[in-house]
């Protein structure tokens, strides 16, 4: 029986490979995109594993596909409509990264309200021995009010990870969450209004665009901190610089960013922000897991048509 062919379109997960090298032809996507790769190779392409985006013109240079896997919860650079119109089945991998997402949240709140980067880095530096003890923290995770910008899978498990801390816990979502009993505030505006802290947990759409702006971050307040894990479109880093400048916001802790890898040299500038490289996710257990459930939804679309995550917008015909 002949293999379907499955197209990378980069090489940044070798799980994934390991995955699905002994069922399926696996072949790398030319840097000049699939437009590059002839006619006669491009029909051969029944699947692709997308890492990041993939166009509608990448989409139309493949004749034969049919599907669309990527190896991530957050699937906004793949052009779903498109996808949808061409009878091509996008799928992502949710839930088995909820929890590697929701402790570098509480990490990066951690870090930021305390400075446990700079602390350690007091004592490799040589400087508790020969200046004393580690200046006090400005601010401290005791009696905040922490509001989630999403309330998603992942911003419920963010939420479940915060009850400990005895802090109090609101959301601001299109609309309520069913079975919730946190305060729900229809607009990002009231929600920052009502707290201290603020965890971005929204995907990239054109709504969450920028929508963490000065405004937003000068109703936090001088002792306000913003963390943000999902993505670095929804936070106006302009405003967070000047904010951060003028002491009025209290810190930050980013692992996304607008343009990354690239990051304001200026927001490295600050004591009071703690900065990751897109880790969230970044464990070898989490990749694997990841990685998995790419192969089972390529095996699933493959043996019976019946991929396990497809995403909403481009849904599955039920069986017949």
């Amino acid at each position: 029986m002949s293999r379907n062919t499955v197209m990378l379109s980069q090489n940044l997960n070798p799980f994934v490979e390991k995955v699905l090298k002994d069922e399926f032809n696996l072949i790398t996507m030319p840097e000049e995109g699939p437009q590059a790769l002839g006619a006669e190779k491009a029909a051969e392409i029944r699947a692709v594993v997308a890492f990041g985006g993939f166009s509608a013109a990448q989409m139309d240079a493949l004749p034969n596909l049919e599907i669309i896997s990527c190896p991530g919860v957050g699937y906004d650079g793949i052009d779903t409509a498109h996808a949808a119109d061409r009878g091509i089945v996008v799928t992502h991998t949710p839930n088995v990264l909820n929890d590697e997402v929701a402790d570098t949240a509480i990490a990066l709140l951690l870090n930021t309200v305390r400075r446990f980067y700079s602390a350690e880095k007091w004592v490799r530096d040589g400087r508790w021995e020969k200046e004393g003890g580690f200046p006090l923290s400005p601010l401290t995770v005791k009696g905040r009010k922490v509001g989630l910008y999403g309330l998603g899978r992942i911003g419920l498990e963010i939420a479940a990870r915060l009850e400990p801390f005895k802090v109090e816990i609101a959301y601001h979502t299109r609309s309520p969450k069913k079975g919730v009993t946190y305060a729900y505030h229809p607009t990002l505006a009231s929600l920052a209004e009502a707290v201290d802290t603020l965890i971005c947990i929204v995907p990239k759409t054109d709504e969450t665009h920028k929508t963490v702006d000065a405004a937003v971050l000068k109703a936090l307040g001088p002792e306000g901190v913003l963390i943000n894990v999902g993505r670095g479109w929804t936070v106006n880093e302009d405003d967070l610089i000047a904010a951060l400048e003028a002491g009025t916001l209290g810190g930050a802790g980013l692992d996304v960013f607008y343009d990354e890898p690239k990051v304001p040299s200026r927001l490295l500038d600050f004591d009071n922000v703690s900065v990751l490289p897109h880790v969230a996710s970044a464990s070898v257990p989490t990749r694997e897991a990841m990685a998995a459930l790419v192969g089972d939804n390529l095996k699933g679309w493959f043996a019976e048509k019946r991929p396990v995550t497809p995403v909403p917008e481009t849904p599955v015909p039920p069986k017949a």
